[in-house]
């Protein structure tokens, strides 16, 4: 089977994708990277000479779009990745989408419809439906050991305000100081949604206001978002997401008619989400706890050896003799978007993420938002699956971002919307300016 030739938009998340090509070059190989800033093509044009590839750097899109490849990943800016996508698709390219998909409802219709017409693959890089343990509980969900879905939480808490100047550079226009707390969802909604199957049907948001530390980040949204989110068996799950809370926490909980699974949280132990507490109380359990650290290949279930296994597995892993897949970030989950993407491209059996699915994600936060500038009333999900449905939505242009919004530019806080001072973007930026020396 040939290669797969892939371009990557984005030199700076998207290295762990280069590193993914670079470990697995009888599948894929990576041929072209664009990025607009000198100093991240430098970095990157360092890792392929030490990787010996002969992949070329390009400044400009229309360049790159240019250049001859099967796919392109776009790690790009999270606000920026449908029209990109849509570009690539009506080139006849795969597309490999990071966080998020859309920042619109229109871009959501287009970015659908692009999909559809080129016949290509789309996969949406919700890394974080691949942890260890959401994988698990995925396994579990399928094989009916946790019954039917009746209530589930997502948690993305994670306190930015350490790394904000190296992520915005003090710039008081970019897209994370003017995003609303509601936008980046799909990290606590998105591993919910995948586990189940299940599409969200009906949501209410729910703002934590703007606090101290999001001011002085720069941070227009409020400090976090909450959805409180129906499924469409009636099921109900609670989406918790922010940038400005204290502490960090991602934790994925399940609640079927069988039983019960849990991730370990993030800060506990270590071990994080590589973990799993299930409660079944079927005959096989008894009724009584397993905890243990699946690994990567699955196999049974909550079974005894496995969960021993597991274990071994993953004090292998403290010990520094790590399945290269682990190596990657976010607990190893980096490593599977991008197998995934590459097994879909090559018609082998792949565990993705599909536009439709990606929307339904991107649509809890999106959805929540207009909920919350209306009081936290439900908000009825549309189902893009449904060409008819579309057309509602079709000139939609709602979002905090002002050069795609429109006259349908929504304010960044349901809550508060006073000015920051300019001299909070300039100690920002001078932090950043700082860190380059």
């Amino acid at each position: 089977m040939k290669k797969i030739k892939i371009g990557v938009l984005g030199g700076f998340r998207g290295k762990t994708m280069v590193d993914w090509c670079l470990q697995n070059k009888e599948s894929a190989e990576v041929t072209a990277i664009c990025d607009c800033s000198e100093a991240v093509r430098a970095s990157v044009q360092k890792t392929l000479n030490e990787k010996s590839s002969d992949a070329k750097l390009y400044e400009n899109f229309e360049d790159f779009l240019a250049h001859d490849m099967d796919a392109v990943v776009l790690a790009n800016y999270a606000n920026e990745h449908a029209p990109f996508a849509i570009r690539c698709l009506e080139r006849g390219l795969h597309v490999f989408s990071e966080v998020l998909p859309v920042q619109t409802p229109a871009e959501a219709v287009a970015l659908a419809e692009a999909v559809e017409k080129s016949g290509k693959i789309y996969v949406y890089g919700e890394n974080y439906c691949y942890f260890p343990a959401t994988l698990e509980m995925k396994r579990l969900y399928e094989k009916g050991v946790l019954g039917n879905f009746e209530y589930g939480e997502g948690e993305y808490v994670h306190n930015c305000e350490p790394i904000w100047p190296g992520i915005t550079y003090g710039d008081p226009e970019h897209w994370r100081n003017t995003m609303s707390a509601f936008f980046y969802c799909t990290h606590s909604a998105g591993p919910i949604i995948h586990i189940t199957g299940l599409r969200p049907v009906k949501v209410s948001g729910f703002e934590i206001p703007p606090d101290a530390r999001s001011r002085s980040m720069g941070a227009r949204g409020g400090a976090g978002g909450v959805e409180m989110v129906t499924l469409e068996n009636g099921g109900v799950m609670k989406s918790l997401h922010a940038s400005a809370l204290a502490k960090n926490s991602i934790w994925y909980s399940i609640y079927g008619t069988k039983g019960r699974a849990e991730s370990q949280r993030e800060c506990v132990f270590g071990q994080s989400t590589a973990k799993v507490y299930l409660m079944n109380d079927t005959e096989e359990r008894g009724g009584e706890w397993a905890q243990y650290c699946p690994s990567f290949d699955g196999g049974e279930p909550y079974s005894g050896e496995f969960g021993v296994e597991g274990e071994k597995f993953f004090k292998a892993i403290q010990r520094g003799e790590s399945d290269p897949r682990f190596s990657f970030g976010h607990q190893g989950s980096d490593y599977f978007t991008m197998d995934n993407f590459v097994r879909a491209i090559q018609g082998k059996p792949a565990n993705i993420v599909d536009v439709y699915e990606a929307l339904d994600m991107a649509f809890v936060g999106m959805f929540g938002y207009f909920s919350a500038l209306a009081g936290g009333a439900p908000m009825e999900i549309p189902d893009f699956r449904d060409k008819t449905v579309r057309e509602k939505y079709r000139n939609d242009t709602r979002c905090c971002d002002k050069k795609v919004a429109g006259d349908m530019l929504l304010p960044s806080s349901s809550i508060n919307n006073d000015e920051i001072p300019p001299e909070v973007y300039r100690t920002i930026r001078k932090k950043y300016l700082d860190s380059l020396k």
